[in-house]
């Protein structure tokens, strides 16, 4: 039973961080990092590049949860340690990925 509440939960996850990787690919108008932050058009010298590079950023945070989505199959314990780590060290890595590709598409 603890499996199938691991993927109820984590499949839902995973698929958010995955949605939010393609929607900023695909976004026309820069794509934001913060929540309740945006970015104006005139900030960004490429757009199309700007948001492609948040698109991986996102994707690459997912893959962590679609990695213990996966062990949690065979191990719910060690799928939880992944994931906590996977989330706890990406946050971190986010902000800088984020903010380094912000400063390389800056006017």
């Amino acid at each position: 039973m603890e499996k199938v509440i691991w993927l109820v939960i984590t499949i839902p996850c995973s698929l958010l961080f995955t949605g939010i990787g393609i929607y900023a690919w695909r976004r026309t108008k820069p794509m934001w990092f913060w929540s309740g932050s945006s970015v104006r058009e005139e900030e960004i010298t490429n757009v199309k590049a700007y948001n492609r590079e948040n698109g991986i950023m996102w994707i690459c945070y997912s893959a962590v949860f679609w990695i213990s989505t996966i062990m949690g199959i065979r191990s719910v314990s060690i799928a939880g340690i992944v994931l906590a780590v996977g989330c706890l060290g990406g946050l971190p890595l986010l902000v800088i990925a984020y903010n380094r590709i912000y400063r390389k598409y800056k006017r």
